[in-house]
């Protein structure tokens, strides 16, 4: 990172926000066997993994992860990566996961693919809230509500160094 991004979340901010938000997700779920977490390419699959290990650190819910691509070029393109047929997903709770929720576009893309299975429920997760909407979505599951500009960019980085950079 240089010198002029700020950071906004450090790694035990952020560890703190996911803890919470699988306390969260667990409480609105508790009577499911089981969740299936669907992470958008990149960093929302990260979070999602993320997640899965908290809710099942805390819990006894089993939690499934997804990998949701969407082509930036084809918005209409979504699919999942691991070729998990969506019947499996029939009558079980979906938490579609992002790291930035920005415009809404990217969640509503998202959410196509599963919009004509049979899932109980779709829910939506995000670590950072933007609130530039300008699609109607909204996180169930929220980490942190960041007023930025529309120049602004934020940057979620998870794994070893864990942090999110206003830049």
């Amino acid at each position: 990172m240089t010198s002029t991004d700020n950071k906004i979340l450090d790694a035990k901010s952020i560890r703190q926000k996911i803890r919470r938000m699988a306390y969260e997700i667990y409480e609105r779920n508790f009577e499911e066997k089981s969740l299936v977490l669907a992470g958008i390419q990149g960093a929302g699959v990260d979070l999602a993994r993320e997640l899965g290990k908290e809710i099942e650190s805390i819990s006894d819910v089993s939690v499934e992860i997804l990998e949701v691509l969407i082509d930036k070029t084809d918005p209409d393109d979504v699919k999942i990566s691991d070729d998990t047929p969506l019947p499996s997903i029939n009558d079980k709770v979906v938490i579609l996961v992002d790291d930035v929720l920005n415009t809404g576009r990217t969640m509503a893309n998202g959410m196509k693919i599963f919009l004509g299975t049979s899932v109980k429920k779709i829910e939506t997760v995000v670590l950072v809230n933007r609130s530039h909407k300008s699609f109607p979505v909204l996180a169930n599951y929220l980490g942190y509500e960041l007023s930025t500009t529309l120049n602004d960019h934020v940057e979620v980085i998870l794994g070893n160094d864990p942090a999110v950079y206003l830049k």
